[in-house]
């Protein structure tokens, strides 16, 4: 059963990615993109508020999901912003970083301490990022310099960031309550800090986004749907697992995203690409199983 879970995980969270992307590439902005995906989540999750009892989730569950669903949606701005600017098949295997970064703050704050192989492991998907390195660099020292100075993949960067350190008040939210009340008010907290959002930084982008939108509403019915489906998994795969693992297991799909990027969106270096993916995954399983 855990297995469909992650996979059905990896799907959703892909395919999100799919269409986030290819609302950026019709001229939508970023910030009203995640703004829309919150409502459609929104709605979605208010008919589920009456599927569980409000008055046994405690003060730690409250405290946790609101710092969880901030981070969160921060991170997810990021996310659509890196995916205005970036390859889908630079952007997926960078998530594999999200597992260094996490395993370093349930360290810290969980007493989560894998063994010798997991550091391994971590050290593979660090050195599996080289292969991503543009290809017209004329001295593989400046590989690295390329990469951070690409505006996409800083964007991802703090989007991992942000989604790291949400892992850690997510997990203590998903165990106080349960999975699906999780989930639910993750949506409902992210859509009003996602208006707040929008509000501050692109009030005057509001009404031409909102005209163009009309023309995309069963994509963004579809991102929606895909997010919520992707959130209320990573709760169940997050309840039964330690978070560095947990994370190990999503990056499997990052060759997925450099496939799709392919296919999808005509992107370039697909073999270059892939291998970098291979040694990643490689990596992510050496977590996985140590």
């Amino acid at each position: 059963m855990e297995i469909i879970v992650v996979i059905g995980r990896l799907l959703f969270s892909s395919f999100a990615n799919v269409f986030q992307k290819k609302l950026t590439l019709h001229g939508l902005h970023p910030f009203f993109i995640v703004m829309a995906s919150y409502l459609v989540l929104s709605v979605i999750c208010v008919p589920l508020l009456w599927t569980f009892s409000l008055a046994g989730l405690s003060q730690t569950f409250w405290l946790n999901i609101f710092f969880a669903a901030l981070l969160d949606m921060a991170g997810t701005l990021f996310l659509v912003m890196s995916l205005s600017k970036t390859d889908l098949s630079i952007f997926g295997p960078l998530n594999a970083y999200k597992v260094v970064i996490s395993m370093l703050l349930a360290m810290l704050f969980l007493g989560e301490v894998p063994n010798t192989q997991g550091f391994i492991g971590i050290a593979i998907i660090v050195l599996g990022s080289y292969f991503l390195f543009p290809t017209n660099a004329q001295f593989s020292t400046n590989r690295l310099l390329n990469l951070l100075s690409d505006r996409g993949v800083q964007y991802r960067f703090l989007s991992i960031l942000l989604f790291s350190i949400g892992t850690l008040p997510l997990k203590n939210a998903v165990v106080a309550g349960d999975a699906i009340s999780t989930t639910v008010f993750w949506c409902l907290i992210g859509f009003p800090l996602a208006v707040i959002a929008h509000t501050l930084f692109l009030k005057d982008n509001f009404t031409k986004d909102f005209e163009q939108s009309k023309n995309y509403i069963y994509p963004f019915l579809y991102l929606g749907i895909l997010i919520f489906l992707m959130q209320y998994m990573t709760m169940l795969v997050f309840s039964k697992l330690l978070i560095a693992y947990s994370l190990a297991l999503f990056q499997l799909g990052m060759v997925l995203q450099v496939f799709l990027g392919y296919r999808i969106f005509n992107e370039k270096h697909f073999i270059r690409r892939l291998a970098a993916c291979l040694v990643m995954v490689a990596g992510s399983l050496l977590v996985l199983k140590a």
